[in-house]
């Protein structure tokens, strides 16, 4: 009796129906393109902030779906040393957190390097540098070895099993065939719809005892950098599929028991791809924000003490400055007298920088006069 998907004789040539994906496929390259093009109209530095920003909430999100809660400074800590940014302040990062970040950023700037048995058990070994997950001893730089790989949830001795993957002596062909599939498959699939296949098809096969979600997750980021040609990412898949944590696991028990349609899990793949763009607007809001007002402003004489308000003001973004902006807080910032504080926000508010807000208490307070983007 066929359980698993790999059980099938269809086994791996999956099927799917076009016509339900044309229109969400449509929508992601319509979003696609439309983030692109305004990523061009940013620099570099600019561009690098952002990568930044959106590969911390990657690393945070691939770990935090597996169940693993990665300290977010420690994240920022490797992400901004790697990429070469400001760490101060930041504490050293953890060996586990090191070894996903590096494995993140290697599938994504090196994507046109060949995908090889030997590079995808060096990421698994960099997940597991101690050769432990948790307190249990693993495999860790190879395949998994005997015995049965599932995946299951519930207390011990009522778990419920979800899903069984192929025994540990296919798993060395399973990977030889899927890695001819993924050189081949460069140039014949529709790159997001080829992403997700490579996604679904490597959780499948489940080749390492521990770390397939995060390494598929990188798999899926690599497919997508091979598809825009990017060596830096500005949008994060992990994010969006944490918020649908559920259904994510739903629609891969569901497809891994069908057989071999994966028109379902396709859609949703889709739909969280076009998620996962618009999430990313948040981030890039604020870094479009501050190069449209850095342009407006490239002129304007400004002291240190003002560059530095400002700049916390747009890191904040619009409205995000808690309580707005006061005498106090400015002066508290810059360490400076209450007198000079003054002075310079009514410098700024000449300048047509700063503008009080209306409705406020006691306290006059401001806000930035943000550019219209």
């Amino acid at each position: 009796m066929i359980r698993y998907i790999w059980q099938s004789e269809s086994w791996p040539d999956f099927i799917w129906d076009s016509a339900r994906l044309i229109e969400p496929l449509s929508q992601c390259r319509l979003l696609q393109g439309k983030l692109l093009g305004r990523l061009a109209s940013i620099n570099t530095e600019m561009k690098l902030e952002a990568c930044a920003e959106l590969l911390v909430e990657e690393t945070v999100h691939t770990a935090f779906i597996e169940g693993e809660m990665l300290n977010r400074s420690s994240v920022r800590s490797s992400v901004f040393r790697r990429l070469g940014l400001d760490a101060g302040g930041l504490p050293l990062p953890e060996r586990h957190v090191d070894g996903l970040v590096q494995i993140l950023m290697d599938a994504t700037e090196k994507h046109d390097v060949p995908l090889t048995p030997g590079r995808l058990k060096s990421w698994q070994a960099a997940m597991f540098p101690t050769g432990y997950s948790g307190l249990c001893r693993i495999i860790a730089g190879d395949w998994r070895g005997p015995g049965t790989m599932a995946v299951m949830s519930g207390p011990v001795g009522r778990e419920k099993i979800h899903y069984e993957a192929p025994p540990h002596d296919r798993v060395e062909r399973e990977m030889a065939d899927f890695l001819d599939w993924w050189q081949k498959s460069l140039k014949t699939c529709d790159g997001i719809l080829r992403a997700g296949t490579a996604h679904f098809r490597f959780v499948t096969i489940h080749p390492f005892e521990d770390g397939n979600g995060r390494i598929a997750r990188a798999i899926t980021d690599m497919a997508m950098a091979q598809d825009e040609n990017l060596r830096q990412r500005f949008y994060s898949l992990s994010a969006r599929i944490t918020e649908e944590r559920e259904n994510y696991y739903s629609i891969l028990e569901k497809t891994q028991k069908g057989n071999g349609d994966i028109t379902g899990w396709l859609e949703w793949f889709l739909n969280c791809f076009s998620g996962a763009i618009r999430k990313s607007e948040q981030t890039l809001e604020k870094l479009f924000a501050k190069s449209a007002f850095w342009k407006i402003h490239a002129q304007t004489i400004l002291n240190a003490r003002q560059q530095k308000v400002i700049s916390r003001l747009l890191d904040s973004g619009r409205h995000g400055f808690e309580g707005g902006l006061t005498t106090r807080k400015y002066a508290g910032m810059t360490k400076t007298a209450k007198a000079t504080a003054q002075r310079d926000i009514r410098d700024l508010v000449e300048k047509k920088i700063l503008a009080a807000n209306t409705g406020g208490g006691r306290s006059a307070s401001y806000d930035l006069v943000w550019p219209d983007i």
